[in-house]
């Protein structure tokens, strides 16, 4: 019986394309600078450029250090006036004027039907018109928002979307890309029809041997008779079975909008958790009389989660700390255009690491990364704003909060609440009304906003001055509270506010460039080199900062944290603290992976600490010949309880972990070694004393040849799916030549072509689009994307003297 039931799901899921039918908006004429008469039906855009949405128009231009210079006072920084910053949002040509233009055909089958119009995010102050005339307009680069086109469109024919996009200077503190950066379709559906974003599902009842889903369901009728209206809400699980199903029937009015409540119960639930992510499907069919008038489906988890102000976070009521990051939603050399593989290459990277938990950071994300927690296994705090009433830029979001605040707080909640993987809302990060004595009337009002919405899960923000925003009630507004880069100060406040639900919503902020070694090793608060780099021993930061270390020790020691998200786990483009005046440099330092998603030492330290997986790393290279029989210290970073060093076969030592320093808690270190060239190799033991891994480094030869490792070989041909290809330079025994900056060439040849190249130093100028670009200390990331076809495609990869690397790769169905 259920069985059959589901095929006559799938049945109606079919049909659902003539019942409500979603058309991706993927091909756009694009012209970059203000244009006359651009909206006008007969606008001729011949010479515009052919696109392909998701678009960022910036990221393949060339970097420019005079762009995006910034006369700003950063208080956080400590800057007493303001000063002229580079490279602050990446030195790229985001800001300005772009059209987008599309035609539409209209078809037989829309006659009678409802248009809308979709868009995941528009970056930004986006004007939308359609055959002319004016439909609407959304400043926020990061909301998603739709409009109804439904009264102006042409039924009979062609159909011209315009959208006008504008990105003032001094908008951003990072570099926010620009154009349709996210997704955009088109809705057409009957005149009676769910809601945009009208489906919300909850589990008040969540255990293992039952599960309650209740769902809230918006049906707008549009048609001018009232209706009869049957509402059928089916639950599928994973394996195609059945578990639950409810009708409701109700008479609406014409033009008027109707709100059907219904419970389903079924035993077993198989609930969502980080290591066991199980989703259900919600399957929505709305009928009139025997006419299936609209359909949806969407995905939702069972889950419980509990905050607790002494034992912290439970899900499903097991006790979990949060070891998560902070993100920004630019994907390094591809930009801000929405990528879903290079979104799930992130997330896997951070998996690997041990990662648990996402940090939106500032702004509501891209749905496909909420698509993907969701199915990876990630609980995620989702934040709406970066600046309220007082801005942090010139051009920031302070001059639309007023008027766009509740309406882009309520669009990033309804859309996004079925995500199991949410766990909690932000309101801000580091907001400046923390200061203000009326700070917590717009903190109230946005937290009311929140539960309005959403009861079901807590609010929070991030505060960096904790202690004005408790003396000025910010705190005791939030649900959760948020201390950034205080974790001295976690206990005291514990103490003095028992009360508060507290976390590290921003830590650590450690820089550090790939494979970059400075001497001598020391903790070294805002320090800064000519060459414009900082170091990977993980023991430099900003003076409001900290190392990993500083923060592991307070997570450990304090019950009451139930977590924090460091920031960042990759680098992102803009913002190159310590470099931030006349330098070169345009992308972060932060990350524990680079811009072009190599991981750096900082990599394992994080790995030794969350993960269960076994961590054995050595750092720093072994090629010191300018250092020959001076100091280099020598770091291990692992979860072994033992580890012994050699240097060419003699030993320098067993180290064990131990309180005596935060670093000795979290580290071994050999810090009196001399160099002299060789191998170094690590030997770890259990806690029975038996040898149980090893991790050597030798020193390189002359650079021989290239290598080339290949995530996958095989990618869809929908010309959007990535290969993500690692280059190195290597000597003839095959070990990494840690300091080659060699110039390499690379072209693509068959079914695919080179989307961006990345070597994830800060200070390159070189164009990510560029054919050619020289590695940084010793390697460099090659992004292919799939073309449309079956079919392959070779890399080739040449340099120098240096021997080629070849690499196939498959574009499949």
């Amino acid at each position: 019986m259920e069985r059959k039931i589901i095929f006559f799901v799938l049945i109606l899921w079919n049909i659902s394309v003539i019942a409500c039918e979603q058309i991706p908006l993927t091909s756009w004429k694009f012209h970059f600078g203000d244009v006359p008469n651009a909206v006008r039906p007969d606008f001729d855009d011949n010479d515009w450029e052919q696109i392909r949405v998701p678009h960022d128009w910036a990221i393949d231009k060339a970097f420019d250090m005079r762009i995006d210079m910034q006369s700003v006072q950063v208080l956080e920084d400590g800057d007493k006036v303001p000063r002229i910053r580079t490279g602050r949002t990446g030195a790229l040509p985001a800001f300005g004027i772009g059209y987008y233009r599309t035609d539409i055909m209209s078809n037989a089958s829309m006659a009678g039907k409802r248009i809308r119009v979709e868009f995941d995010g528009a970056m930004s102050l986006s004007k939308v018109y359609l055959n002319g005339q004016y439909i609407g307009e959304w400043p926020y680069g990061y909301s998603s928002f739709a409009f109804d086109l439904t009264d102006k469109w042409n039924y009979s024919g062609k159909n011209i979307l315009v959208v006008r996009l504008e990105n003032k200077p001094e908008s951003s503190r990072w570099y926010s890309g620009a154009g349709l950066y996210r997704n955009v379709r088109l809705v057409v559906s009957n005149p009676i029809n769910i809601g945009h974003w009208g489906i919300f599902v909850t589990t008040p009842e969540v255990s293992k041997q039952k599960g309650k889903v209740h769902i809230s369901t918006c049906i707008e009728n549009h048609a001018n008779e009232k209706n009869a209206i049957l509402l059928e809400s089916i639950i599928i699980d994973a394996q195609g079975n059945v578990v639950g199903k409810k009708r409701s029937q109700r008479i609406i009015i014409g033009e008027r909008n109707s709100i059907f409540e219904q419970d389903i119960t079924f035993p077993k639930p198989l609930l969502w958790s980080i290591d066991t992510p199980h989703l259900y499907q919600l399957v929505s069919n709305v009928y009139v009389g025997d006419q299936l008038m609209d359909t949806h489906k969407i995905s939702f988890g069972l889950r419980a989660i509990r905050f607790d102000k002494d034992k912290g976070f439970f899900l499903n009521g097991e006790s979990i700390k949060l070891k998560g990051v902070c993100l920004h939603h630019d994907l390094g050399p591809l930009g801000a255009a929405v990528s879903v593989r290079a979104i799930e290459r992130q997330l896997e990277i951070m998996k690997e690491m041990g990662c648990n938990a996402i940090r939106t950071s500032h702004n509501p994300p891209a749905p496909e990364l909420l698509d993907l927690c969701d199915r990876m296994g990630f609980v995620v705090q989702v934040e709406a704003f970066d600046e309220w009433r007082i801005g942090k830029n010139a051009n920031g979001y302070h001059c639309y909060f007023d008027e766009w605040a509740e309406r882009d707080l309520q669009a990033m909640i309804r859309r996004d609440r079925n995500h199991p993987c949410i766990i909690m809302w932000s309101i801000g990060n580091e907001i400046r009304e923390q200061n203000q004595r009326d700070g917590a009337e717009v903190a109230r009002m946005l937290v009311d906003i929140c539960h309005r919405e959403d009861p079901t899960r807590p609010v929070t923000a991030g505060f960096n001055g904790h202690i004005a925003a408790i003396k000025n009630g910010l705190t005791d507004v939030v649900d959760l509270v948020g201390f950034n880069y205080k974790p001295h100060d976690y206990r005291k406040q514990h103490d003095a506010h028992p009360d508060y639900i507290l976390y590290g919503s921003e830590t650590a902020s450690t820089v550090s460039s790939r494979g970059e070694y400075k001497f001598p090793v020391t903790e070294k608060p805002g320090a800064c080199y000519e060459d414009y780099h900082v170091s990977s021993y993980d023991m430099e930061y900003p003076r409001w900062a900290s190392t990993p270390d500083t923060e592991f020790e307070q997570q450990d020691d304090c019950d009451f944290i139930f977590g924090e998200f460091v920031w960042t786990g990759f680098d992102y483009l803009g913002e190159p603290t310590p470099y931030n005046e006349g330098t070169p440099a345009r992308s972060s330092y932060f990350g524990i992976v680079d811009l072009a998603g190599m991981k750096k030492d900082r990599f394992y330290l994080y790995q030794s600490k969350w993960s269960k997986t076994p961590v054995l790393h050595l750092l720093p290279h072994w090629n010191w010949e300018e250092r020959l029989g001076q100091n280099v210290p020598v770091f291990c970073y692992t979860n072994y309880p033992k580890a012994e060093l050699f240097i060419n076969g003699k030993s320098m030592g067993m180290k064990e972990k131990s309180k005596e320093s935060k670093y000795n808690r979290y580290r071994m270190m050999w810090r009196d070694i001399t160099y002299q060239p060789g191998e170094i190799k690590v030997v770890a033991y259990n806690h029975e004393g038996l040898p149980v891994d090893t991790a050597a480094i030798k020193t390189a030869g002359e650079t021989y040849r290239l290598r080339t490792t290949v995530d996958r070989r095989e990618i869809k041909a929908d010309g959007q799916d990535l290969a993500f290809v690692t280059v190195e330079i290597v000597d003839k025994e095959g070990n990494l030549c840690p300091k080659a900056d060699n110039l390499l060439f690379f072209e693509v040849e068959g079914n695919a072509h080179l989307k961006a190249a990345c070597n994830g130093d800060p200070t390159s100028q070189t164009s990510f689009a560029s054919s050619y670009m020289r590695t940084f200390n010793g390697k460099l990331m090659l992004i292919v994307e799939a073309g449309d076809v079956v079919g392959s495609a070779t890399l080739k990869v040449y340099g120098g003297h240096l021997l080629p690397a070849v690499e196939k790769i498959m574009c499949i169905d």
